[in-house]
């Protein structure tokens, strides 16, 4: 009985997070008519992970049909998509890619950078990109989503459900057919290499499948929306939080054999309504929310529902005719605004606060609240990094793929963003405030290696976040090797100067202590992500 529990225990150990905490959740659907043939949890709202560049593909395309932009623009590289963490494509800050290799990148390799790329391009900034995201997602009936992001990491409020992306692999199928073939794909030019399809298991396996998208992050699981075509019959079948790769794509082949067993063989084939492009100009305003209805002309705006905004001007009341001025309360008031919101920053609060970089302007520091560790001070906020997919595994070019489709060019609209520096948005208060602080002294040196150690196939490592500075990064690296010396005894311990602050890593670790040493910082509220031979 002792021996039964110890194994059942390390059982435990050796599971990724992701098998013990993603909720599943599923859906099967006859793609032709839209009805429903299975679900299961299919309106929970889930991390829908890398589906989510489903989205960011489908507006792509959109943005192609109307002129936009075309497959053929140079899109320069921001900062902030370069520093995406992995998987991706490996572009640099200021290169130039054509569209594209960025499209390919992103529905075959789900790179991360290719992905916030697109959304820039696009939108002119992701925050923008992300609003036309859910907009587009309420007029296709997504009802269960919010998209934060253009790639899908783990964010507060980034949110799905596996009817809603059921819906959308749908329109991805009708709505764009001349790009569909793309998510077939085993292998694609990426513009900087070829890739391989995250996807190819299931494709090489399930006959007659032919997409769509996979996704993965310790939150959400190993997520698939897969569809598949047999004579005059085809399926979509999605789920959301699979244990592993391998036991996820046996759940879908179960789910796609159910689908054909029960969609009848002759069935007339109902497209969906294309919901009418978002242009840039009507996602502008952030208070606003444009809805439009499948059914809508293609220049109608639809509804607009006006959202809680930040007061943007407050004026001051006049003085009556012959009375005093009043004391300059206003000025005082704004004073202590000020200070109250740094002492909130500096004190320890029930929320973190996840800083990242602004793609627009140097010095901005965005701030998002988040649960529930708390921080000491502006200089030791950290920047939450979220999980990753894995690296899509190397193998032999199987076909040449087919050109997409090429459109008129027309340069994105991107919004002027102030350039100031040492600012502090906080957009957890509302009406939304503007702090200044000043700036962190950065240091010159680059990077500090305290030991090395590969032997043994200890090439895994864990990420602890991003820090302002370099005192911070190494404050946090000695504060969790102390804490948890029984995991990270022998790593190396290594801070690295990147676009945006310094990152703190623990370095030579074979992969079961990466993963172990990473759920029990996680158990601890402490942000980890492992970090893989290809970095």
């Amino acid at each position: 009985m002792g021996l039964y529990l110890v194994g059942m225990l390390w059982m435990l150990v050796l599971l990724p997070l992701s098998a013990i905490a993603a909720p599943y959740a599923a859906l099967v659907m006859d793609a032709r008519s839209g009805e429903v043939l299975h679900e299961t949890n299919a309106d929970a709202r889930l991390h829908p992970a890398s589906l989510t560049k489903m989205m960011t593909l489908y507006i792509a395309f959109q943005a192609i049909e109307r002129g936009e932009i075309s497959l053929d623009t140079q899109v320069k590289i921001s900062a902030n998509a370069a520093a995406e963490p992995p998987s991706k494509l490996g572009l640099r800050a200021g290169q130039k890619i054509k569209l594209r290799y960025l499209i390919r990148a992103a529905a075959v390799k789900s790179a991360n950078d290719a992905a916030t790329a697109i959304g820039e391009a696009v939108s002119g900034s992701e925050a923008a990109f992300a609003r036309r995201m859910t907009q587009t997602a309420r007029a296709m009936g997504m009802t269960k989503t919010t998209f934060k992001n253009a790639n899908g990491l783990t964010q507060e409020g980034h949110l799905s459900s596996a009817r809603d992306m059921t819906t959308l692999g749908r329109h991805l199928l009708y709505d764009f057919p001349q790009y569909y073939n793309i998510f077939s794909r085993r292998t694609a030019d990426a513009g900087m290499g070829r890739v391989s399809n995250t996807n190819r298991r299931l494709l090489d396996a399930y006959k007659g499948a032919d997409g769509i998208k996979t996704g993965y992050t310790n939150a959400a699981g190993f997520n698939l929306v897969a569809s598949a075509e047999r004579g005059n019959e085809r399926v979509i079948a999605t789920v959301f939080g699979g244990r592993s790769t391998a036991s996820r794509n046996a759940k879908v082949a179960e789910l796609l054999d159910l689908g054909f067993r029960r969609a009848p063989s002759k069935a007339t084939t109902d497209k969906p309504k294309p919901p009418v492009a978002m242009a840039q100009a009507d996602v502008e305003d952030e208070g606003t929310v444009v809805v439009a209805s499948n059914g809508a002309a293609p220049q109608a705006k639809g509804k607009t529902i006006r959202l809680q905004t930040a007061v943007k001007t407050s004026l001051r009341p006049k003085v009556r005719p012959g009375e005093e001025a009043a004391p300059p309360v206003m000025l005082a008031m704004k004073d202590d605004i000020r200070s109250a919101l740094a002492e909130a920053v500096s004190a320890s609060v029930a929320e973190t606060v996840v800083v990242a970089p602004a793609p627009e302007a140097t010095g901005k520091l965005a701030l998002a609240a988040i649960s529930p560790p708390t921080i000491s001070r502006p200089e030791a906020i950290a920047e939450v990094i979220a999980e990753t997919e894995p690296a899509a595994e190397p193998e032999e070019i199987l076909a040449e793929e087919r050109v997409l489709a090429e459109r008129p060019a027309v340069t994105p609209r991107a919004r002027p963003v102030a350039q100031e520096a040492n600012v502090v948005q906080v957009a957890a208060v509302k009406p939304a405030v503007t702090v200044r602080m000043p700036a962190a002294p950065q240091p010159a040196i680059q990077e500090v290696v305290t030991r090395v150690s590969t032997s043994g196939g200890r090439h895994w490592g864990i990420n602890v976040g991003k820090f302002p500075n370099r005192y911070q990064a190494e404050k946090v690296l000695m504060k969790t090797a102390l804490a948890e010396s029984g995991t990270l005894d022998g790593s190396l311990k290594k801070v690295v100067e990147r676009k945006g602050g310094y990152e703190a890593s623990f370095l030579g670790m074979s992969r079961e202590m990466a993963d172990l040493a990473c759920r029990r910082l996680q158990a601890r509220k402490v942000t980890c992500f492992m970090m893989g031979p290809e970095g």
